[in-house]
């Protein structure tokens, strides 16, 4: 049985609705977004600094400025330190569920887990979200689908040293678009009770 569980994904494509889903499914505790709040908090960092700095590559990051002086450098870098830490520890005491923050990088080590990433068409992705998201257009939710993305992939680059939605880095990618958040859940569920 896999008792951790992390999803990638890209923007719009159900991963917190499918995470919540397989978390109680299996009686799992679900993480998400709210991991990087939690973590703010323990490091004494406000909480509006922390997700500004989320899923952010630091802009001027030199050579002069050492990896290991936790407290000079950017902010960006103390949070994924920090939410690294925490993951970890999530994924020590097992039966979870975490939804973004590189958890599959940070965690691939980790026996008796299951990576996966899931992705759509963006047509898909847009609608999805026009019939969730009220008082937007469209062309709004397909300009931010498409930044989110980009940042998503250069944070996971710069972090993790891997390529975001490259499937070698995950062990299943699902398109949400053609198989259905139903489907995708049923599927999920499977593949953890092997």
């Amino acid at each position: 049985m896999k008792n951790i569980i992390t999803i990638s994904r890209e923007y719009g494509a159900g991963g917190g609705e499918i995470g919540k889903a397989l978390a109680g499914e299996l009686g799992f505790e679900y993480f998400d977004k709210s991991i990087i709040l939690n973590v703010a908090r323990e490091a004494n960092i406000d909480v509006e600094h922390a997700d500004k700095w989320d899923e952010v590559v630091p802009k001027n990051f030199g050579f002069a400025q050492s990896l290991f002086d936790f407290y000079n450098r950017p902010l960006s870098e103390k949070l994924f330190a920090a939410q690294s830490k925490v993951i970890r520890e999530i994924g020590e005491r097992g039966n979870c569920v975490i939804v973004g923050r590189n958890a599959n990088s940070i965690l691939r080590e980790f026996d008796h887990s299951l990576h996966v990433f899931l992705h759509a068409n963006v047509k898909w992705r847009v609608q999805r979200m026009l019939e969730q998201v009220e008082g937007t257009t469209a062309d709004k939710l397909l300009e931010q689908v498409e930044v989110i993305d980009k940042r998503r992939r250069k944070y996971c680059s710069y972090y993790t040293n891997t390529e975001f939605g490259e499937a070698k880095y995950y062990d299943v990618c699902l398109d949400t678009g053609r198989l259905g958040i139903g489907q995708c859940v049923k599927l999920l569920l499977q593949m953890a009770g092997e």
